[in-house]
């Protein structure tokens, strides 16, 4: 019950941030989470090692703070990254100025969703969240999880479609949730 009361969560969510984006790009965007779960950092480790294969990863990441601390990020294989960017500013694939607003457009894209989703949780729960300014990086997935984490920290993974004009691009929603912090998000659902 709780699992699927945090899917209706990050759902909600994920829509007000699709609605963000369709009215940014004028173009019909659509975000679909299949599922959600709750992981261990070892487990969410080797689920996202086993799906990405140890590929590069693009990631846009924001610290969170308040009634739950943790760090949420939002991370696509570099090509989806780089299709999304392509998508997102008509600029071509293979066009120079691709790498330079790479950058910018995924932070604007990760802000959104992962504030979205941030939002819709401490909103609907009423919480209390701050956050910090998002962060791009690039890295494997081993590195990303590693280097924001501790063994006992809990991890909420939700696998992302952004489906653009009939082109799919996977990503991941990465919340993790320092320790205790999974315990009172968990509480404020108030579902044993």
């Amino acid at each position: 019950m709780q699992q699927d009361a945090l899917q209706e969560l990050v759902n909600i969510g994920v829509g007000q941030a699709a609605g963000t984006l369709n009215e940014m790009v004028q173009s019909h965007i659509a975000l679909q989470i299949p599922h959600v779960r709750l992981l261990s950092v070892l487990e969410a480790e080797k689920q996202l090692q086993k799906q990405l294969d140890g590929e590069p990863m693009s990631a846009v990441q924001l610290g969170f703070n308040g009634s739950f601390s943790g760090v949420a990020q939002l991370v696509f294989p570099t090509a989806s990254a780089l299709a999304l960017v392509a998508i997102l500013t008509g600029e071509p694939l293979d066009g120079p100025d691709l790498d330079s607003l790479k950058i910018s457009t995924l932070n604007e894209v990760g802000n959104i969703v992962i504030n979205g989703v941030m939002g819709a949780i401490a909103n609907t729960l009423e919480q209390y969240l701050e956050y910090d300014i998002p962060v791009y990086l690039e890295d494997t997935i081993s590195h990303l999880l590693y280097n924001q984490v501790s063994a006992d920290d809990a991890i909420l993974l939700a696998e992302t479609r952004f489906e653009i004009q009939q082109l799919q691009v996977t990503g991941n929603i990465i919340l993790v949730f320092r320790v205790g912090s999974l315990d009172a998000l968990l509480y404020a659902l108030r579902i044993p």
